[in-house]
């Protein structure tokens, strides 16, 4: 095929929130993470008071994650909550589990997306009738959270699966597979020392970014729309795809390293914007149709890189100026499932 689409969609306001959290969790571990929580936002709780304690990260740090994406979410016509929230606003919210609280978490939501997928012969097609190319390189990985390793330091003899595949025909997009050891449960999941750069992680982040020849995720990248499902799981991502070092998540949530500098978000940020996390406003404020949001941060990601978000928007607040380069990011279960993909603009 020279084109083709892909597309994504999410009916979740059908059933209960009690049956839709339900239907999600088995997305989980279901023989081990499943019949001891049963919910996500329990097992993300956990997650994060471990990273609490081994960090000092704070709600404040959290809370400047949704303060960040709502500020941003505000100027996305397509955004489901868009709200002007203060810290104070999201740790007074009603708590879920401690220390989320409700504007903590993404919402379930309806919706749907589509992308379009091209050859290098699509893409002449597509170019010839006015269309616009990016080209994408990544890696996903899956895992099981009982196959991490442990504090006490032993690791489990499973290993991740050979991916020995390339995309011929996937707009200059190469995908292969290394063999590695599961990586602990606090990259968003198992504590590393403070200030640690751990190098060959298998995360997506440490998969994908390699091979894009990406080194300097944090000055190489113009964006990254990633999955903030939590504000923690938002805390822990920035650590595993290199842009800040482990341990650092909560400072540089409230750096103002990962804001927009067209954005008013009501606080003095300490540092300028160097590369925007979730300008759209994220699945917090966007909310999260779980079948179409990988393609949401796609198609978000797409026009960016076409410097179209002002056309679509009707509001250019969110363009990232002169991007070239952005990531998108997509994980399911408790991590177990992890992708990314970095879009580039042909020069």
């Amino acid at each position: 095929m020279d084109v083709c689409v892909a597309y994504g969609f999410e009916n979740m306001s059908h059933v209960e929130t009690w049956k839709g959290n339900e239907f999600i969790a088995l997305a989980s571990d279901v023989s081990f993470d499943y019949p001891v929580g049963g919910f996500y936002s329990g097992y993300y709780a956990m997650m994060v008071t471990r990273h609490m304690k081994e960090f000092g990260t704070t709600v404040e740090q959290m809370a400047a994650v949704s303060v960040k994406n709502h500020r941003n979410a505000y100027h996305n016509p397509y955004s489901q909550k868009r709200n002007r929230y203060t810290i104070a606003d999201v740790r007074n919210a009603p708590m879920v589990a401690w220390p989320l609280t409700r504007l903590d978490i993404c919402v379930m939501s309806d919706g749907a997306a589509a992308t379009i997928f091209a050859s290098e012969e699509g893409i002449k097609r597509l170019e010839a009738a006015g269309g616009e190319d990016s080209q994408a390189a990544g890696q996903g990985d899956r895992h099981r959270s009982r196959h991490r390793r442990h504090a006490h330091g032993r690791s489990a003899a499973c290993r991740l699966r050979h991916l020995h595949e390339r995309l011929r025909h996937g707009a200059g997009a190469e995908l292969r597979g290394h063999t590695r050891l599961l990586p602990e449960a606090l990259e968003a999941r198992h504590p590393v020392p403070r200030g640690a750069l751990v190098p060959g992680r298998p995360h997506g982040g440490e998969h994908g970014l390699p091979r894009a020849g990406i080194k300097d995720p944090l000055s190489e990248l113009d964006f990254v729309e990633l999955h903030d499902a939590y504000t923690s799981s938002e805390i822990q991502t920035y650590e595993d795809m290199g842009l800040c070092r482990y341990g650092e998540g909560g400072p540089f949530a409230a750096s103002g390293k990962a804001h927009m500098p067209s954005v008013d978000y009501g606080v003095k940020l300490a540092e300028k914007p160097r590369c925007a996390v979730n300008p759209s406003g994220g699945l917090i404020a966007c909310g999260h149709p779980v079948g179409a949001t990988g393609l949401m941060q796609g198609v978000f990601a797409i026009w960016q890189l076409q410097g179209t978000v002002g056309k679509h928007f009707g509001d250019a607040t969110l363009q990232v100026k002169d991007a070239r380069r952005g990531a998108i990011h997509s994980h399911a279960g408790t991590g177990t499932y992890v992708s990314v993909s970095i879009l580039e603009r042909e020069a």
